[in-house]
């Protein structure tokens, strides 16, 4: 175990901060939760958008949001508070080693990362959801780039976001199941057979509007990592 954590350690240190002003801006606004609120309410259009009935539409969401609240709910009051991980960024064998734009405070454990378990478990979620190459590229893009800002910053060792991703999976993929098992009773298991639609039933064109919410998140992060410089 020891082991482990002096690699843990020196992992961090090799990915951990830089001297770039840019970048610090963009990792702070990246790590952000309100940065991705468009994200979740295009999500939410979606699901309404091609769900038929009300009872499939509050099921959809019903089961994503369940997702991430077990997961958050696991990680911030059972695991954090049983296991007692300072964060890198006040661990007093290695904080001063750690370049950090800001100390969290020192009773907000590390082990393991809510921000990993949550968004990788709603990104496997949606991904087996609507079944679109693109999307799934996108998700899991969204979710890395949410990891690494934590690293960066300072706020999490590699180990935590590893962890904090199995665990998400395991949770997404979990709900699925749950969603899948419940949606067979609403409606029938149906594969749909064409261009303009995912095999789930999902708009291929809805699925692009997601995307494309992403993408202007991504630039307007960028843009304000510019502004965050002058």
């Amino acid at each position: 175990m020891e082991t482990i954590i002096n690699l843990d350690q020196q992992l961090l240190l090799q990915l951990n901060g830089s001297n770039s002003m840019f970048l610090d801006g963009l990792m702070l606004t990246l790590t952000n939760g309100l940065t991705w609120i468009p994200l979740y309410v295009v999500l939410i259009w979606l699901i309404i958008k091609n769900n038929e009935t009300m009872p499939l539409v509050l099921l959809t969401i019903g089961a994503a949001v369940c997702c991430v609240a077990v997961t958050a709910s696991v990680t911030n009051l059972i695991v954090k508070p049983m296991m007692e991980r300072p964060r890198p960024c006040n661990d007093p064998a290695i904080k001063y080693f750690v370049d950090t734009i800001y100390r969290l405070p020192a009773k907000d454990y590390s082990f393991f990362s809510a921000h990993a378990a949550n968004t990788f478990g709603l990104a496997l979620f949606v991904i087996l959801l609507i079944r679109n190459k693109a999307l799934t590229v996108a998700l899991v893009l969204w979710s890395m780039v949410n990891c690494y800002s934590r690293i960066y910053l300072g706020f999490h060792y590699p180990l935590d976001i590893l962890v904090g991703l199995a665990f998400g999976a395991i949770v997404g993929f979990i709900a699925y199941c749950i969603y899948l098992k419940v949606y067979r009773k609403f409606s029938a298991n149906a594969n749909f057979v064409s261009t303009q639609y995912t095999v789930t039933g999902y708009s291929i064109q809805d699925v692009d509007v997601v995307i494309c919410v992403l993408i202007i998140i991504f630039v307007y992060a960028l843009i304000r990592a510019c502004v965050l410089c002058i």
